[in-house]
């Protein structure tokens, strides 16, 4: 049976943007605590083949000041500098997020918007997200270290616009703290967990075969058998079948798989999920990616408030419920669209009806979204300011689902195709479901919405959709915005044919060696046909639901017409005194697909007369059947007799059980009295415990919320303080290699120079100098008066105050001790500013230069 019913894939229409020459990824790399390490692995691994543009969003406190650029510039030898409102994207070239602003994309160009004051914000979730619906599959997420989940909704919204999505994992260059990529990792929607400095590699594989991928996957088709055991294999494994799914939509999204794993064909990816079974859970991931948004196609939702809101609302008590159903819901934006239009109108009434949204889909991690109710502000763009002000809770840049609107939803799991309908609805807006479906499934699918809906309820589709195939269950009310209502006649069942009526009988003067076995066959039928129809049994067929596909001879004994609308229930039609043993006969056997046998029914025939019979219902085997059946079959057990006697007969038995009746049922009132006390002392205990936990649970998101902030401004601090050990490691770096410069360049230098402090105390001096004063480097901070020199020093006293306040040099010949005249040059080293004061003092041997 076919079980696929999600709004899967990617868009039908193939996407425009081609990653070619004029086409480049854009790459938006997130990054928090431990982030400038992760960074520097992942720019390292970037190969210089690869054309692309980076775009780095980290968190920053709104006062501080990044050197990012200047620190990720010395990582990569591609152009860094920091985004600037409205800069065209360019490949080959990295742009850093300011501090203080909020970073987006449009049109491939950089929006910068200042951060509000004490706005929560999550600006890798906010970028990501405006990335994906900017450049679709074009866009690239990283997440790489970080102190939060910021960035897994981003990572959702560029899977979801066909783009790739990867996560860091563990190696030399981090992550030093893993929450990030692990918050994205467990949302399902990341294509390669990988190490920082192998993804640059990953993209670049990506990037090269996607053009090819694209193309393939439109135009080519694929084996049938080999698609055959992939459905075979996702029916295994996962438990839904994809057979009915579009080929074009399945060959894309199948097709995009292979790329990313890099396999060899078709061939090669069928091997790969026969071994790898986390492979196909991958795959399975990828079919039911969902496309949805809030009041999508807006002048739709619009037809839908003026023409049929108001209807559903009409002679309805508060009493009243009004039923709905959104199949394949997906994340919950069309669900909560409806709800809202649905309290808006509420809101005009003084009295409203109860309303019960079931929202449906197969897959547990979109309902997970969908029950948080919790989505970034770029998914709200459809949604006007006045609603957004009313209907969310805005917290930062997320938006939360008002109470009110949240309870009228219940997301559960359910298949539209496997999994019983809802039933006595008053619409199904089932949008841009078919579009991914085949005509088997559609034919499938679309008699079990109108069984779902009451008559004269509303369908509403997508856009792209139709009932032209079906408009004897629908008729149109808003053929432009695809409204419709189900008609009351009952149309007759769409069942494939169960019995060989259609088996030939072949006569052929051609074939005179065939003509005894022809007849005998012939003869065979009419034999068969004329015992069926007179001895055996009256006999019906009907659904899991009850309904009746087929009638047997005779039938009519046991069947009668009832007043009112038409009705294909086989218990509804059933004589007196059969109808509820054969309601209870038929739950039993659907409920538990099993035999199920009564004996002794007594049933009123027209005539007046009484027949005693059996009922049995067992499930009936039928290849090719679409849904379960089940035979229902009528055994006449004894003989008629007249109404009389069955009156008399009755009449004893029922005096005998009306005083055992009367007796249970005056225990049964006690007893029922009791329970009910219990249960109201139960329901007090249970408002007051809900009111305690109500209390208790408002305590706790208030104490969430003040840890969550917290948590951020320590994130940014420990960023800030990351970033300035790294600018100051790059400065201790500097001053080492200007000190190894220096002492490399005194080495070099044949000059006996002394830096000393106006008192002459010593600072610093080189080599020549040591040799004329015999010093040593334990020596600088004394005084070098205390060495023997050749020349005498106590003039340098008086002369250094006159150099230091002229800020001139000073020369002066001296004749010394040993019979060499030396020229004595005092210059200031004190620099503008500088707290330290010194004189540099040059001798120079005059006969040794002779």
């Amino acid at each position: 049976m076919l079980n696929f019913d999600e709004r899967r894939g990617i868009d039908p229409k193939v996407q425009n943007a081609v990653m070619d020459q004029d086409h480049f990824p854009i790459i938006g790399v997130g990054a928090s605590a431990g982030g400038i390490e992760a960074m520097r692995g992942f720019f390292r691994g970037v190969p210089e083949t690869l054309r692309a543009a980076f775009v780095v969003v980290t968190h920053l406190g709104r006062e501080h000041k990044s050197l990012l650029p200047d620190v990720l510039a010395r990582f990569t030898p591609l152009k860094v500098e920091a985004a600037a409102d409205g800069v065209l994207v360019e490949p080959g070239t990295v742009y850093v997020m300011p501090s203080g602003f909020v970073m987006g994309i449009a049109g491939g160009r950089l929006t910068l918007t200042p951060l509000g004051e004490g706005r929560e914000t999550k600006p890798i979730d906010i970028f990501l997200t405006a990335l994906a619906l900017d450049q679709g599959e074009r866009a690239v997420g990283v997440i790489l270290s970080g102190g939060d989940g910021d960035g897994a909704i981003g990572v959702k919204a560029i899977k979801e616009h066909g783009g790739l999505t990867l996560a860091q994992t563990a190696d030399g260059y981090g992550p030093e703290t893993a929450d990030m990529p692990l918050s994205s990792l467990r949302t399902g929607f990341v294509d390669f967990g990988e190490t920082a400095e192998r993804m640059g590699d990953r993209i670049a594989a990506h990037v090269a075969a996607a053009p090819n991928a694209l193309a393939d996957g439109v135009a080519r088709e694929f084996k049938a058998e080999l698609l055959t055991e992939i459905f075979a294999i996702l029916r295994r494994q996962v438990g839904h079948d994809f057979s009915g799914y579009k080929p074009s939509t399945f060959g894309r999204r199948l097709q995009r798989r292979i790329s990313v794993v890099g396999a060899s064909g078709l061939d090669g990816y069928l091997k790969l999920l026969r071994a790898d079974p986390a492979e196909v859970g991958v795959l399975f991931r990828d079919l039911l990616i969902g496309v949805t948004n809030f009041f999508r196609d807006t002048a739709a939702f619009e037809a839908l408030t003026t023409q049929v809101i108001p209807k559903l609302f009409d002679a309805r008590v508060a009493t009243d419920v009004i039923r709905i159903w959104v199949p394949a819901c997906s994340t919950g934006e069309e669900a909560y669209s409806l709800a809202i239009l649905l309290r808006e109108h509420m809101l005009t009434l003084a009295d409203p009806p109860r309303v019960q949204i079931f929202a449906t889909d197969i897959d547990e991690r979109a309902l997970t979204v969908a029950r948080t109710g919790r989505y970034p502000r770029a998914y709200l763009s459809a949604v006007s300011p006045e609603r957004i002000a009313q209907h969310f809770v805005v917290e930062g840049d997320s938006a939360v689902v008002e109470k009110a609107v949240r309870d009228l939803c219940t997301f559960a799991p359910h298949s539209v195709l496997r999994d019983p309908p809802f039933s006595r609805l008053d619409l199904v807006s089932c949008r841009n479901l078919m579009i991914y479906l085949g005509v088997e499934a559609q034919q499938q699918l679309m008699p079990v919405l109108h069984y779902a809906l009451r008559p004269r309820g509303y369908l509403f589709i997508g856009m792209a959709e139709n009932v032209t195939r079906f408009e004897d269950l629908f008729e149109t009310i808003d053929k432009q915005h695809r409204i419709f209502q189900a008609r009351d006649a009952i149309p007759p069942a769409r069942l494939r044919p169960m019995s060989g009526t259609d088996t030939p009988i072949l006569s052929s003067a051609g074939q005179p060696q065939r003509r005894n076995v022809t007849t005998h066959a012939a003869l065979r039928h009419a034999v068969e046909t004329q015992m069926l129809s007179e001895f055996t049994p009256a006999h019906a067929v009907v659904t899991r639901t009850g309904e009746a596909v087929h009638y047997s001879s005779r039938i009519g004994d046991h069947l009668e017409v009832v007043p009112g609308q038409p009705t294909r229930e086989l218990a509804a039609m059933a004589r007196k005194g059969l109808r509820l043993d054969l309601r209870t006969a038929l739950r039993e056997a659907i409920e538990g697909n099993t035999l199920v046998v009564r004996e002794g029914i007594g049933v009123e025939l027209p005539d007046g007369r009484f027949q005693s019979i059996s009922l049995v219902v067992k499930p009936l085997t039928t290849p090719g059947a679409i849904e379960p059946l089940f035979l229902v079959v009528f055994k006449e057990a004894a003989a008629l007799f007249e109404k009389e006697r069955q009156q008399a007969l009755e009449a004893n038995e029922r005096d005998t059980a009306l005083q055992g009746l009367e007796r249970e049922l005056s225990v049964t009132r006690e007893r029922l009295q009791a329970v009910i006390e219990e249960y109201e002392t139960s329901l007090e205990e249970l408002k007051s415990s809900n009111e305690e936990l109500y209390s208790v649970n408002e305590e706790m998101q208030a104490a969430n919320e003040e840890l969550e902030a917290s948590k951020e401004e320590t994130q940014s601090l420990n960023e800030e303080l990351q970033t300035m050990n790294s600018e100051l490691t790059s400065k201790i770096e500097a001053v080492d290699q200007l000190t190894d410069d220096q002492a490399t360049l005194f080495e070099g230098m044949n000059v006996a120079s002394v830096l000393l402090t106006p008192d002459l105390h010593i600072r610093m001096f080189t080599n020549a100098a040591a040799q004329i004063f015999g010093l040593q480097p334990s020596d600088v901070g004394r005084s070098l008066r205390n060495f023997s020199a050749p020349i005498p020093l106590a003039w340098l006293l008086d002369e250094i105050p006159t150099v230091l306040a002229a800020n001139r040099p000073s020369e002066r010949t001296i004749e010394g001790a040993d019979g060499a005249r030396y020229r004595v040059r005092l210059m200031a080293s004190s620099r503008k500013g500088g707290r330290r004061p010194g004189i540099v003092a040059n001798f120079t041997n005059l006969l040794e230069q002779e």
